[in-house]
């Protein structure tokens, strides 16, 4: 093993007394580094007694990223005033120990290398990493103990096996929150402690509401609106036997709180689904009784279903309890079925494909589409074979080639539609149109994260009679990191298969405008303490640095690759 490298994972070189970091004072890639657009040079940091200085290895860019380079100040997570107190962004990373506080001697030690669940919590308040925290687009970085006992006492640095790659462990993070997609969890009953607001919509049938009639199962209070004569007399008996408070509320207009758990309509109203909806709290369940839903589109805030995780169920019988009950049967790919992936040629697109072909019990037909063919051609370069031997019909489409991409999907609606589709693109007509190709019991996964408040029509005659339902989110806990993490050490997941371009932090902004830009099919990962290299896609490699590319498995990035690399390209 190459003499600079071995030094470099020991963390045993002498500190520098300055590092660059690469800032973002506003919106827009104007606004990101010096006058060049390059990375600054600071102090190094002086760490107190109770913290870590770590080095940061890898960054893998994320769109999210993108997402405060277009935002600026108006980012919900950006809380300084970035002109005085400019952002470092990078919150996919792999980060090594080269300093260690005095109180913390005998637990951590340099050398030892950690990637991070970005999500840091005290008190209940967010100081993400790579928004609050300096993150991954510097070369170091301080941990205190908000990172070692966020809320929960959880410690948000998880700790990475020296034969894990420092790409591997920057791209944890990504594939947590594809991996995270398919685990998503929802109330199957009321909420006990809740608050529920029950509606009438011109339907008078018996309903049950309970399937058991204890105390601790109950909401804390139920808001009645329009609700007829005898079911209104057994709700007010059932407040009074249970401790429930019962409140008259005489419009929707006039809810006297601003959000509620649950929802449930008796009747099938297009206006008091599209009002009544935007009174649910976070995690809240928007149920329908009905028998006489009509198929047309209602308005609905996907935005709130990915970030909030709302759930729309709804049932033609007359018993709320199993309407819950059966609210998500599953939250993944139907194994053995048809799955669309709308979208799928960017990087996170691509992951999606590749966890579906790998599968333990993977769908048997999966359709991707995007607008581009290069794209499409990569992804059948790098998977088609793999899902051939997977016993996988993979079929790609771009939905550009009008004839050919409606004739497919015809074919398919004609055998019963998509049992699944995952949304892997922000675009509100795609949305729209994906969501038709479902089949009855279907699911969509919008994965791609939509701003809330966006409104989307969608048939929701479907979600009561034909089981359909809409969820989705797009980002990870401290449990989904671990679980990847154990994939990959395990040799179980390759998320190196991700990593589509290569640079160093001097190129940093460049890497930003790719990203945006959709340059690459895969990742764009930077590797902080190398020499100057722009932006090079891996392809490249072969040429540029051929002792490198000779490492590569079938073209892809490799630990091996990575050690070579960095043997090669590590700055003095």
């Amino acid at each position: 093993m190459n003499e600079k490298y071995q030094q470099y994972e020991a963390a045993e070189k002498p500190l520098p007394e300055r590092y660059l970091v690469l800032p973002v004072y506003g919106a827009g890639l104007d606004n990101v580094g010096n006058e060049e657009g390059g990375p600054i040079s600071v102090p190094m940091n002086v760490i107190g007694p109770d913290q870590l200085l770590v080095r940061h290895d890898a960054d893998s860019i994320c769109f999210s990223d993108i997402k405060v380079i277009k935002q600026g100040q108006d980012h919900p997570r950006i809380y300084q005033n970035m002109k005085e107190n400019p952002v470092v962004l990078g919150h996919e990373l792999t980060m090594t120990i080269v300093q260690v506080g005095e109180n913390l001697k005998g637990k951590y030690h340099p050398g030892e290398r950690f990637t991070i669940q970005a999500d840091i919590y005290e008190n209940g308040v967010s100081y993400a990493y790579g928004y609050y925290y300096q993150g991954g687009m510097s070369q170091f970085g301080v941990i205190d103990q908000r990172v070692l006992c966020s809320d929960g006492g959880n410690n948000n640095l998880l700790p990475i096996q020296k034969t894990t790659g420092y790409a591997e462990g920057a791209l944890a993070e990504p594939w947590a929150c594809v991996v995270a997609a398919y685990g998503l969890q929802y109330r199957r009953k009321i909420k006990p402690g809740g608050k529920l607001w029950i509606i009438g919509a011109g339907e008078e049938r018996e309903v049950t509401f309970f399937s058991t009639i204890e105390a601790g199962d109950m909401p804390a209070i139920i808001y009645l609106t329009n609700v007829e004569t005898v079911l209104r007399k057994k709700l007010l008996a059932l407040g009074e036997s249970c401790q429930v408070e019962i409140v008259d509320v005489e419009t929707p207009e006039k809810l006297p709180v601003e959000y509620v758990d649950d929802i449930v309509v008796l009747g099938y109203s297009k206006e008091i689904i599209e009002t009544a909806s935007t009174k649910l709290d976070q995690f809240g369940v928007f149920c329908v009784m009905s028998d006489q839903a009509k198929n047309d589109k209602v308005s609905i805030d996907l935005g709130r279903v990915h970030y909030h995780r709302w759930l729309f169920i709804g049932d033609h019988g007359t018993n709320v309890a199993n309407a819950y009950q059966k609210g998500l049967v599953r939250n993944s790919l139907k194994p053995g079925g048809t799955v669309l992936f709308a979208g799928a040629g960017g990087p996170i697109g691509r992951m999606h494909l590749q966890r579906a072909i790998e599968f333990s019990s993977p769908p048997s037909r999966i359709v991707c589409t995007d607008v581009s063919d290069l794209r499409i051609q990569d992804m059948r370069e790098t998977y088609e074979q793999q899902a051939v031997d997977n016993g996988i019909d993979l079929v790609f489409l771009n939905p550009m080639n009008k004839d050919h991409y409606q004739d497919e999907i015809e074919k398919i609606m004609q055998s019963g539609g998509f049992d699944d589709v995952v949304v892997l693109a922000p675009v509100v007509p795609l949305i729209e149109e994906v969501s038709g190709y479902l089949a009855n019991d279907g699911l969509m996964n919008v994965f791609a994260g939509i701003a809330r408040g966006t409104m989307v029509n969608l048939d929701y005659s479907r979600v009561i009679n034909e089981n359909i339902r809409f969820i989705g989110h797009s980002g990870s806990a401290l449990d989904d990191m671990q679980l990847t993490l154990h994939k990959i050490e395990s040799r179980e997941l390759n998320a190196n298969r991700t990593v589509a371009a290569i640079g160093s932090l001097h190129y940093g902004k460049d890497g930003l405008r790719a990203v945006q830009d959709a340059s690459y099919p895969g990742k764009v990962v930077i590797y902080n303490h190398i020499k100057e290299l722009p932006i090079t896609p891996i392809a490249d490699f072969k040429e540029k640095f051929p002792s490198v590319f000779a490492l590569f498995k079938n073209g892809e990035w490799t630990n091996e690759a990575e050690k070579e690399f960095l043997g090669i390209m590590l700055a003095d």
